[in-house]
């Protein structure tokens, strides 16, 4: 689209949200999600504050309540994260996710609809749908294979058995405690994409961090919306069996552990529309999906939504966990077991 087009501001906002934004720039981390909302670190004046920067998901809008004092919508968010105008964020939005380019083009003889700044209390109305598919598809683009292999890891690292990990499910992911390097000091976790090439590599703190640390340290630009964990060796598996999808790293390899070798994580409790689509691909009407997050507030949403959206073309059943704040990994292998009705 060359940049003397009309777009269509309305059609770029309701094509994208700041979830996908967040993803894109690498935040999705350093945010929490409660109910309908996200907060974290502002982002544009690169602030500490876990709190001072918020998202309504429902609203699709975002504020700063620190040093910025503003708020916004998705196009508001690109144009001040890249310091650009209202009509160069759209142009980027519509790279970044592969928009179509004619569904988000205005006609010149028609009054293009013009974004509207979001007043300081975020009270803004919802852009209406636009009639163009569903969120922009991330599948359309794709991590790169790394040239490199992290070598050297100590797969007897003590924390690795605190999570219950036995040596051979270590060795088996190829996981342990790196020394130096990109994932210094944290537990190295390799991530495949389908056709067994390791596109990154996640780090884990081992063990809680203190201060600001994060538990896990992702490579700058790795899209992980756009991979499932443990996906190359899951659609190997008979098709008969049910596919679990779980949060974490470590569900999924406690799982497999357990002899569920069926089993992906979203690396998240939300599941994207490129990750939607990789079901998609390995599933079929008769296949059976198992949806098995957190007993927390986020994994609660999640699931229902994951759910309603896999429900489409093939059976789904969710989990739920009668305890609150369970994990897949809590699990021992003859619960596991039970949960999948005997199939292991």
């Amino acid at each position: 689209m060359p940049k003397s087009s009309f777009v269509d501001f309305r059609a770029v906002k309701a094509a994208i949200t700041m979830e996908q934004l967040l993803e894109h720039y690498g935040l999705s981390d350093r945010f929490k999600r409660s109910g309908d909302s996200l907060s974290g670190p502002c982002p544009i004046h690169k602030g500490e504050n876990p709190t001072q920067f918020r998202v309504s998901m429902s609203k699709n809008i975002w504020n700063c309540f620190s040093e910025c004092k503003h708020g916004g919508n998705t196009l508001d968010f690109i144009a001040r994260m890249e310091k650009v105008s209202i009509h160069a964020a759209a142009l980027k939005a519509i790279e970044w996710f592969q928009l179509d380019r004619e569904t988000m083009a205005a006609d010149s003889d028609k009054n293009a609809d013009q974004p509207n700044e979001v007043p300081k209390d975020g009270n803004a109305p919802r852009p209406k749908p636009a009639k163009t598919s569903a969120p922009a598809l991330e599948g359309s683009t794709s991590n790169k294979p790394l040239k490199f292999r992290l070598d050297k890891l100590e797969r007897d690292h003590p924390y690795l058995a605190e999570r219950g990990l036995s040596l051979e499910t270590v060795v088996d992911f190829g996981i342990g405690f790196c020394g130096k390097g990109m994932m210094a000091e944290r537990i190295a976790i390799p991530i495949h994409n389908p056709e067994g090439n390791v596109v990154a590599y996640a780090g884990r703190w081992p063990g809680e961090p203190e201060g600001d640390t994060p538990k896990y340290k992702l490579p700058q630009g790795f899209r992980k919306s756009l991979e499932l964990f443990n996906i190359d060796r899951a659609i190997k598996e008979p098709p008969e069996k049910p596919l679990v999808i779980v949060e974490g790293f470590f569900d999924c390899m406690k799982l497999h552990q357990h002899g569920c070798r069926k089993v992906v994580a979203l690396m998240g409790s939300t599941m994207s529309a490129a990750q939607e689509e990789l079901i998609r691909k390995h599933t079929n009407g008769e296949s059976h999906i198992i949806v098995m997050l957190d007993e927390d507030e986020a994994g609660s949403a999640g699931r229902e939504d994951i759910a309603c959206r896999l429900a489409k073309f093939c059976f789904v059943k969710v989990h739920a966990f009668d305890k609150p704040g369970t994990q897949p990994e809590n699990l021992s292998a003859d619960e596991v077991n039970q949960i999948l009705g005997g199939a292991l």
